[in-house]
């Protein structure tokens, strides 16, 4: 197969002209790579056969062998314009009336006596059962039918069929036999399956157990090629050079502060001055708990910038973060006498001019901004150093667009994410990392407590007592909308490695229909949502809006782990805290406690009964009510958890570097496998540092690290 294959438009596949490529481009797919790697979100599991008699839940979908045992006859409803195709089947346990809607072409397709697999909804009616518009496949003895069948994601214009149907004519252009890009011996070693059989079983399945070994395979591959990805970005990284910032002392900048920094900032501090004094440019991650200091780390960074003649930057993921770091840093800079101005999406038009002209220049000292610094007209006149906060909301691509504008300049990144540092080389393999381990002294406690659906009622009131006192509240689900996939439908994620489906967990609360839920409960308060597929812009007005008073209670997904400081948040509440890890669940907590208001986090299990939450899960949450130390957390997180609770994001997604896409390794809380895959690409990176020797695993690598114009607007 020519490995150019993966790089053509989808409109070289049967059926897809312009008009269907447009609708595939909403999905993000527009080659036949993208296709290929399009997985489904989930699968009908039509094996699982049933007698009629047997079905008792109505809402889901069920599969059912039945013989045809009366012709279909037509309907025709004159006044609505409307017919329908109506025939009797049964089982051993009874029979079902199928009716089809405007379908008359499917008269011939049910002979008298013929059997067929029937999927869909099943209702009991009187003494028999219905079936509307199931799907339905001839069925033989001899014969067996797959019991897995894909569900995608869809949009106007693109159907399920059409999907499964791009999929094989891709396949078929290919010949049948994807190029594995992992060496041999790496898939051997590790005991996966080869690609070809992966992206086969990951679209049709032949079985749970091949269905896992896909998975599988493809989660490795993500791992491995992210671990490519940071090891080829720290070794070019060390043989670039950058300006060396020998003014190291940051006195000056003490002396204004109204408190002293704590021995682990001093340490911070120490790092990034002997890194910054080198003619290599310093890739230094500060990592630390919520209000532990991190901020005045960056500001010293950016003043020892500017006193050794050179420019600095600070980067936010969200505008009204950057502004909060403007309003508190730009003041004592200008008591300093560095200049300091804010670039934001908001920012107008002769403002944004007038900023780029003064950084061109070297008239401006400092700039504090959102993605806008990527923007095609910043660039620096002497770039000393580069700041990104909240690491994991930006990329490897996105901080080395950045660092590509400031001429390989320092690099300093913050998360608040307290990490294990068996951890750490995995997650930011391509920086050095410093940790503050120390809170400043005054920081209070935020009492935890887990309760279950049964104080739902003291809970509201608890709610309506603390805002009533003037505090506001913050209620995170772990989903955005309601469960996507429909009742009876398998995911990814309740399958195991050996194919087994997991117990049905308690149903997730959904961010958009609480937030309705909660304005009609408390119609005396102000009430908002806030979730990660709403516009930036319409996240930073919610935000500002909690920040400033106007919002009492904010309903929100984990988005706003990391967020502003909103100093009368006195209550966090976290719904389904089961399906959430450690280290999370700590992050949330340290969004509320920020002032002088006493401060709770109530941890709320999905379920009835406490005591039927799974013992790992009720171990967690006795973890986040008798522990506050957030590196004990996450080291208790990496035992129970493995690693994938901390690439998490909202919605259950990869949370990871940003500009990086992972499709399935947020499915994975596997250490081993992690550890597996980055031991494996430090192998293959000791023998082939640019992967010469492997072009087509250096061009995946590469597309895995491309930065999506998209993302910089």
């Amino acid at each position: 197969m020519n490995d150019n294959v993966f790089a053509l438009p989808v409109t070289k596949l049967k059926g897809i002209g312009a008009v269907r490529a447009a609708a595939y481009s909403r999905l993000g797919v527009r080659t036949v790579g993208d296709l290929l790697f399009d997985f489904p979100r989930a699968y009908e599991n039509r094996g699982n056969i049933e007698l009629l008699s047997e079905i008792t839940d109505p809402d889901a979908k069920h599969a059912v062998i039945l013989t045809v045992a009366t012709s279909p006859k037509v309907v025709r409803l004159r006044s609505r314009r409307m017919t329908f195709l109506k025939f009797k089947a049964y089982d051993d346990s009874g029979f079902a009336e199928i009716t089809f809607f405007n379908q008359d072409f499917l008269r011939d397709k049910f002979p008298l006596g013929s059997t067929f697999r029937f999927y869909g909804k099943v209702e009991k009616a009187g003494n028999h059962y219905v079936m509307s518009s199931p799907a339905f496949e001839p069925w033989y003895e001899d014969r067996p039918l797959r019991d897995l069948l894909p569900v995608y994601r869809l949009t106007d214009g693109v159907s399920q069929k059409q999907i499964s149907d791009s999929v094989a004519a891709a396949q078929a252009l290919c010949g049948y036999e994807i190029p594995d890009f992992m060496p041999n011996e790496i898939r051997i070693a590790n005991g996966l399956c080869t690609l070809n059989f992966a992206i086969k079983n990951i679209h049709c399945p032949e079985s749970f157990k091949n269905l896992a070994a896909a998975k599988k395979r493809l989660i490795f591959d993500e791992f491995f090629n992210f671990a490519l990805g940071i090891s080829i970005t720290r070794k070019r990284r060390v043989k670039s050079g950058a300006p060396a910032c020998v003014n190291g002392s940051t006195a000056d900048l003490e002396a204004l502060l109204p408190y002293a920094l704590t021995g682990a900032q001093r340490r911070a501090v120490n790092d990034i001055a002997s890194d910054m004094a080198k003619n290599s440019p310093m890739s230094r991650i500060i990592v630390g708990d919520v209000g532990c200091g991190k901020t005045v780390c960056a500001a010293a960074a950016m003043f020892i910038a500017v006193r050794s003649g050179r420019q600095a930057a600070l980067m936010a993921p969200t505008e009204i973060l950057a502004r909060q770091h403007y309003c508190d840093l730009e003041p004592l800079f200008s008591r300093l006498g560095i200049s300091c101005e804010l670039l934001v999406g908001a920012t107008t038009p002769a403002k944004k001019k007038k900023i780029y002209d003064a950084l061109s220049s070297g008239e401006l000292d400092t700039v504090i901004g959102t993605q806008a610094l990527l923007s095609e007209g910043v660039s620096f006149a002497s770039p000393g150093l580069v700041v990104t906060d909240e690491q994991h909301r930006f990329g490897v691509a996105q901080r080395a667009a950045l660092a590509g504008k400031s001429g390989h300049a320092h690099t300093l990144v913050m998360s608040a994410t307290p990490i294990p540092r068996s951890l750490a080389l995995a997650l930011y393999g391509d920086l050095d990392m410093t940790v503050i381990d120390e809170m400043p002294p005054g920081r209070q406690r935020v009492d935890t407590f887990a309760v279950d659906g049964s104080y739902r009622e003291r809970l509201d009131a608890f709610i309506k007592k603390n805002v009533t006192s003037g505090g506001q509240v913050y209620i995170v689900c772990p989903a955005v909308e309601e469960r996507e996939s429909e009742a009876g439908e398998v995911e990814l994620a309740e399958l195991s490695e050996n194919g087994i489906i997991a117990d049905q967990a308690p149903p997730l609360k959904a961010a958009v229909a609480y937030a309705a839920e909660i304005a009609e409960k408390f119609p005396e308060f102000t009430s908002a949502f806030v979730h990660g597929k709403m516009k930036s812009r319409e996240k930073d007005d919610v935000m500002k809006r909690f920040a400033a008073g106007k919002v009492q209670i904010l309903v929100s997904t984990t988005v706003i782990e990391v967020g502003v400081n909103v100093p009368d948040a006195c209550l966090m509440i976290v719904e389904n805290a089961e399906r959430f890890g450690l280290s999370q669940l700590h992050q949330l907590r340290g969004r509320v406690g920020r002032g002088n208001r006493k401060s709770y986090c109530i941890l709320v299990y999905g379920g009835e009964h406490l005591e039927d939450c799974p013992q790992n899960a009720k171990e967690r949450l006795s973890t986040m009510k008798n522990t506050y130390d957030g590196f004990a957390i996450a080291e208790k997180d990496l035992t129970m958890r493995g690693p994938g609770d901390f690439l998490r994001g909202e919605d259950d997604t990869i949370r990871q570097h940003g500009g990086v896409k992972f499709r399935l390794a947020d499915l994975c809380d596997d250490a081993g496998l992690l550890k597996a895959a980055f031991a494996e690409a430090g192998r293959l990176i000791e023998a082939d540092p640019e992967l010469r020797d492997h072009p087509v695993l250096a061009e995946r690598v590469a597309s895995m690290f491309t930065l999506d114009a998209d993302s910089i607007n």
